[in-house]
């Protein structure tokens, strides 16, 4: 027998070779609260543990591998709901939380037809179905693996988002009338990996993740291209995007003939967060 809180602390002390100590005390609550039932509050009294579960030894040697706790897990919390999520889809952020609440404050018409292109876990348009009223939303990706993601979390949360399977940058949109588009596409610069964290780089879908130097604006430019045909005549364009390429993504929707162009920042002061109004097929 072990008290529960000894255990805790010899966790959080092999973790901290790896992760900030704040960062690991959050872990490895995480994997108590989910393998033990206790909560990070529990452990001032003296719960005593008979024997570490399997299932808590192996996700805690996953995490000391760099695997992020969400994949270990098999899900994420995103604006108040749980997704689940793999490898094949992204992780969800509190950056795409922001853009999601920011196209909630300024969207208050009902029957809004919205899509997101580069949907992953589905997390963007199923929070945009399930908040606002009487939504038709689509959600589109080219990986199938993700869209099988996607129509999972759908059916659990009881969302009526309508997935499309489709490459962006060589296929039509295939829809009109748009309210809303919206993306978080790939915008890590390939010459940028060697600066990401090894839980990142090693687990999460480079697909969804990076693009090539030379032409780092290419989602960007093909989807808003491509919005503009597909949206209605004052729909609205949301991305989230790097926070060094705000501004350039702003000059290509002026470019493009996109009105009310602006960009916003996130909890953290960074610009990760573009918008632009659609003048119409012209």
């Amino acid at each position: 027998m072990k008290k529960a809180k000894d255990i805790f602390f010899e966790f959080v002390n092999q973790l901290s070779e790896s992760y900030p100590k704040p960062e690991a005390e959050s872990l490895v609550s995480w994997l108590f609260e989910e393998n033990l039932g206790l909560k990070k509050s529990d452990l001032a009294s003296e719960i005593q543990i008979e024997s570490i579960p399997d299932s808590l030894s192996e996700a805690f040697r996953q995490l000391l591998l760099n695997k992020p706790i969400q994949y270990i897990l098999g899900k994420a919390p995103f604006y108040g709901r749980e997704f689940i999520v793999d490898p094949s889809v992204l992780i969800p952020r509190n950056e795409t939380e922001e853009l999601v609440h920011w196209i909630l404050q300024e969207n208050k018409s009902p029957n809004p037809k919205i899509l997101d292109v580069g949907t992953g876990s589905g997390c963007i348009p199923i929070t945009l179905d399930l908040e606002m009223k009487n939504a038709n939303v689509y959600g589109m990706d080219i990986s199938a693996d993700a869209l099988e993601v996607a129509k999972k979390n759908n059916r659990l949360l009881g969302a009526n988002v309508q997935f499309i399977h489709k490459d962006i940058l060589s296929e039509p949109i295939g829809l009109s009338d748009l309210d809303i588009v919206v993306s978080n596409p790939p915008y890590v610069l390939a010459s940028e990996k060697d600066q990401m964290l090894p839980n990142v780089l090693d687990h999460e879908p480079h697909l969804a993740l990076f693009v090539e130097d030379e032409d780092p604006l290419l989602f960007y430019r093909i989807i808003a291209q491509k919005a503009k045909q597909a949206l209605r005549t004052g729909g609205s364009l949301y991305f989230e995007t790097n926070e060094t390429k705000a501004e350039e993504v702003c000059q290509l929707l002026k470019g493009l003939g996109y009105a009310e162009v602006e960009k916003k920042s996130d909890i953290n002061g960074k610009e990760r967060m573009v918008k632009g109004v659609s003048p119409g097929n012209i």
